[in-house]
């Protein structure tokens, strides 16, 4: 039924719409780069639907990935690599334990903390997987979680990669829609926290009733004098973070100057310490380019797919289509939340971004969603998506890490995955979670 509402609308969808769906379809399954898919599939619908003229494509290109914005992604890449090399990353994690090694769990509620920071300040939530489950997954099973349970909780720690800004997913959906990265880090300040406490909370939860992990048993003085050891032999790490976050949010500083700042100070320490030598210098600039250079493709594809999707009456007639069946705003809440969980589970976040956003967007726009909230929910969800069962992308990163099977994390996941979504649901429902920062805009 959706489909024939979608065909009903003005601008009648043929062979020229679906055909190059499908190849990007089967571009993916076959392992093809997603910036190719999407380029095959936006070359195919200009070609059939003559919609646009082809010569859109190539100045498209080149406007697709020409903002200032977009400096940012390759800094913040270079920042979190550039902890790692450092050892900065694991100041993080000492941190991080000595202030929660009096609770029950506190190893666990440590590797969230390193997860949360490391992930948002390289805004990567693979990377930020990869890094911390080295660092702390054998350090997980040793103080007594199953290794299906550390994979999964390193998993859910790293999704805040994206959600707790700064992020490359809000740079990015910014872009798209046209909407400052700056405004949006500040709306995903408190739905990012809330992400982040949704799973300290379920790793508590779960530590009570299956006692994982022993604790509990130190006095204050002592917890203190630990925690202040720790700080004491570890603050300067602190001076990363504590850039990015106040330069960002006083609006001192963009977040390209934030990032170009970051790595800079970064690089700096690493001298200092001796831990970063000259001869560090090509290997850490090559990895970060690669995993730039899986971005901006993506992002350059993703403006003349946008503008064939928009001429062809893509958006509205989805719009059309949805609300065609229902007109329940609840209802289509959901629906949203459902199709981004989805996409999250077998699609890295920009090229969800690039391809669900200028649709979901009118649909968000149609039952009074303004955009600030709708794009916190979107990548929250996308998020979500990350870790659902069976086929979230960051329980194939650990299960690679670990050898662990994919499936045996995936049962585990299951908690974190819930009490996250709760979460999602105040996001999409509560407009003031998202917007309390912005009470000069939207009131």
């Amino acid at each position: 039924m959706l489909w024939q509402n979608l065909q009903n609308q003005a601008v009648e969808l043929s062979w020229s719409f679906y055909g190059p769906v499908l190849i990007f379809v089967l571009f993916c399954a076959l392992g093809i780069p997603v910036w190719a898919a999407i380029g095959a599939c936006a070359v195919g619908m200009l070609v059939l639907s003559d919609v646009l003229p082809m010569s859109l494509l190539g100045e498209s290109l080149f406007e697709g990935i020409d903002a200032f914005a977009l400096t940012a992604i390759p800094l913040f890449i270079l920042t979190g690599d550039a902890l790692v090399r450092t050892g900065l990353s694991r100041k993080f994690l000492d941190v991080a334990e000595a202030l929660t090694c009096w609770a029950k769990g506190g190893f666990g509620s440590a590797t969230v903390l390193v997860c949360g920071m490391f992930s948002a300040i390289s805004g990567s939530d693979a990377a930020g997987a990869a890094a911390v489950g080295r660092m702390t997954i054998d350090r997980l099973v040793e103080s007594g979680y199953p290794r299906p349970y550390a994979c999964a909780l390193v998993a859910a720690g790293a999704c805040t990669g994206i959600l707790i800004p700064p992020s490359i997913a809000y740079i990015v959906i910014g872009l798209v829609l046209g909407i400052s990265a700056s405004t949006l880090f500040q709306a995903a300040l408190i739905p990012g926290i809330l992400v982040l406490l949704s799973i300290l909370v379920t790793n508590i939860v779960m530590n009570r009733r299956y006692a994982y992990e022993g604790g509990g048993l130190m006095s204050f003085g002592e917890w203190f004098t630990n925690f202040m050891k720790a700080i004491k032999g570890g603050w300067y790490a602190f001076l990363v973070p504590g850039i990015i976050f106040y330069g960002i949010f006083s609006g001192r500083l963009t977040p390209t100057e934030a990032g170009a700042t970051a790595v800079t100070v970064t690089i700096i320490l690493g001298f200092i310490l001796g831990t970063l030598k000259l001869s560090d210098f090509p290997s850490m600039l090559i990895g970060s380019a690669k995993v730039n250079g899986v971005i901006l493709p993506i992002v350059a594809f993703s403006l003349p797919l946008a503008q064939t999707l928009a001429a062809m009456g893509v958006p509205q007639g989805f719009v059309f289509a949805v609300t065609s069946i229902t007109d329940n705003p609840y209802l289509l809440i959901l629906l949203m939340i459902f199709i981004l969980i989805a996409a999250g589970c077998v699609m890295e976040t920009t090229p969800n971004i690039v391809i669900l956003a200028p649709i979901l967007m009118p649909l968000a726009n149609e039952i009074g969603m303004n955009e600030i909230q709708f794009c916190i929910m979107m990548i929250t969800s996308l998020g979500v998506g990350f870790i659902t069962p069976p086929l979230g992308l960051n329980l194939f990163v650990v299960s690679g890490l670990t050898g662990e099977s994919i499936l045996k994390i995936a049962v585990r996941a299951v908690p974190f995955v819930f009490f996250m979504l709760l979460v999602v649901l105040l996001i999409a429902f509560v407009p003031w979670v998202s917007t309390v920062f912005l009470s000069d805009i939207y009131g």
